[in-house]
């Protein structure tokens, strides 16, 4: 059988730049970090980490999107993602008469879910007894309700699922997407991740487990992955969602094509719950397999944008695996590669998509963005051309970005400029 060829006609964003996936690529680009005090939790006292890539109601309010009885029944998560899949719908021009909506799909996922929700409803049961949360309290918090809320918004009736592989969760959402697509299971997918863990059990279960930056005083500066003095990720919240398509059905409705998307490879570690495996080489097999998907050599890749969350194990072991497959920059020096959490944090669930965003535009622009706050490269990383501080122009054909989960998860995507 031969695979049918799959491409992206649609993108949304909602992210601490706001909503909008060119207010992600603008931020990411100019090197504009979105990082700073975490303002939506009220009393922070008894925390130790104050920072995240929060997105401030000044850039999203949900009664702009929403009925205000609505709102009050979505948790964050599900508001990101609902408005970040309208707006890719829309970019898309997709319509309900254009598409069998039996062969229209979702597959969106997040990490955590509504911890919000949860925050809620455990006190109010606390304070006035068990049965006193509110009636919406389970559709608001589990997981898969993102996918299930999309479907019905935009009446696809396809495959309908939530893949749930912590911050692997987004990738692996796009890759099931294009290999239902590839394999004639649908025509369309709307696919990605949400997150919205930026509250008290999310930033206090973070701190515990010793993986946050505490760089308070200097925000801005927190995340910098392959530096040195880094000291921990910084958590951001927000939704990245993309729009599949098969080629020809793109072609047929006259949508416009941001990139082709040709290779998906997945491993796991099967080493340790949170730590990566030391040496990289679950991450590098999965980077092998979608090379051999999409049927390249490592040398036809100009761009890498790294999962780089700036933890010292997990920056290591990623180097190791792209030094492993792609080389140095002695022996490959025409490769970039660049981590834009250090601009925006990291959205867990969603970074995936967002990251998919991002090579995508480097695509279109041929422009790669930059790994900020690299201003002392720890010797220990690989030696590959990190992109350090500013954006470099340069041609992009393709472009491959890494997630990697708690658990193990390894997830690849490759995108290739559409020709």
């Amino acid at each position: 059988m031969t695979k049918r060829r799959v491409v992206i006609t649609g993108m949304g964003v909602v992210s601490p730049y706001g909503v909008g996936s060119e207010k992600l690529w603008d931020g990411v680009i100019n090197g504009r970090s979105a990082v700073s005090r975490i303002e939506n939790m009220g009393d922070m006292s008894g925390h130790s980490v104050l920072i995240g890539g929060e997105i401030k109601e000044s850039v999203f309010n949900p009664i702009d999107y929403f009925e205000p009885k609505e709102a009050k029944r979505l948790d964050k998560v599900l508001q990101y993602s609902v408005v970040a899949a309208r707006e890719a719908v829309n970019d898309s021009k997709i319509k309900e008469s254009d598409i069998d909506p039996f062969r229209f799909g979702v597959i969106v996922g997040s990490a955590a879910g509504g911890f919000h929700t949860i925050e809620r409803s455990y006190a109010a049961m606390l304070q006035k007894g068990p049965t006193k949360c509110s009636p919406f309290t389970i559709p608001m918090l589990i997981t898969d309700m993102s996918a299930g809320r999309i479907s019905i918004e935009f009446g696809a009736k396809g495959i309908n699922k939530a893949i749930i592989t912590a911050c692997a969760t987004a990738a692996h959402c796009i890759g099931d997407a294009f290999r239902a697509i590839q394999y004639d299971e649908a025509d369309a997918i709307i696919a990605g991740g949400s997150e919205a863990a930026i509250c008290t059990i999310g930033l206090g279960a973070f701190t515990a487990a010793k993986t946050l930056s505490k760089r308070n005083d200097e925000p801005q500066k927190a995340s910098r992955p392959y530096d040195k003095d880094r000291d921990g990720f910084v958590m951001a919240e927000g939704a990245g969602i993309l729009v599949l398509e098969e080629l020809e059905h793109a072609k047929k409705r006259g949508a416009k094509i941001y990139a082709e998307i040709i290779g998906y490879g997945q491993t796991g570690d099967a080493y340790d719950v949170v730590a990566p495996c030391p040496d990289g080489s679950s991450a590098a097999k999965a980077m092998e397999l979608a090379l051999k998907d999409a049927n390249i050599k490592p040398e036809d890749v100009q761009y890498i944008n790294t999962h780089g969350t700036s933890t010292h194990l997990g920056d290591i072991a990623e180097t190791l695996a792209i030094s492993k497959v792609f080389g140095d920059k002695s022996k490959n020096p025409k490769l970039r590669v660049s981590s834009t959490k250090s601009e925006t944090g990291h959205m867990l669930g969603a970074s995936g998509a967002a990251e998919s965003v991002i090579c995508i535009n480097s695509i279109i622009n041929n422009i790669v963005p930059p790994t900020i706050n690299l201003d002392n490269l720890d010797e220990e990383v690989a030696d590959l051309n990190y992109v350090p501080n500013k954006a470099e122009k340069i041609p992009v054909d393709i472009a491959l970005t890494n997630s990697f989960g708690f658990g193990g998860h390894n997830a690849v995507l490759i995108y290739k400029k559409y020709n």
